[in-house]
């Protein structure tokens, strides 16, 4: 697998095998995209998509992303939290984007850190990082398992 450049990323949303919405120019990285927070959600306890929401020390979150993701049969993409969240303690297990994945992305966290963490509406929380298969896949995610796609907003397991 190759990883994406900036102007690979550009190419392949010019001929539609990757789609970002919104597209933001200003998160587009050097290898990759940031993802922005759109809902914040503390399990049985708060959910919002306005203003801010602080992740207390200890506590597990979710988090949507503002984009719709779309990756082609040839691309798929790996998520990185951004190193700013992790130096506040903030910890996250992230998986790939498969190829044929239509949706917002829901991504889990942990506030490990021994101080309250604050989340605001908009802001960069995680990178995708796009790579470009060896061929296309022979069964896309949306023929598989395809359990979340077209997801919008935190989607807790199925």
């Amino acid at each position: 697998m190759v990883v994406l450049s900036d102007e690979a990323i550009l190419s392949a949303i010019d001929i539609g095998e990757l789609n970002i919405e919104p597209f933001n120019v200003n998160n587009l990285t050097p290898n990759g995209y940031d993802l922005t927070i759109d809902e914040v959600e503390i399990p049985n306890e708060t959910k919002i998509s306005k203003g801010s929401l602080v992740i207390p020390a200890g506590k597990r979150f979710a988090v949507s992303t503002k984009e719709r993701i779309e990756c082609g049969a040839n691309v798929c993409a790996q998520l990185w939290l951004r190193t700013s969240w992790a130096r506040k303690g903030i910890m996250c297990s992230f998986g790939k984007i498969d190829s044929g994945f239509k949706g917002t992305l829901t991504l889990l966290g942990f506030n490990s850190g021994s101080e309250d963490v604050e989340l605001k509406m908009g802001e960069t929380f995680a990178q995708m990082v796009f790579e470009m298969m060896s061929g296309p896949a022979a069964s896309l995610y949306s023929e598989r398992s395809g359990n979340y796609q077209n997801q919008k907003g935190i989607t807790w397991s199925k």
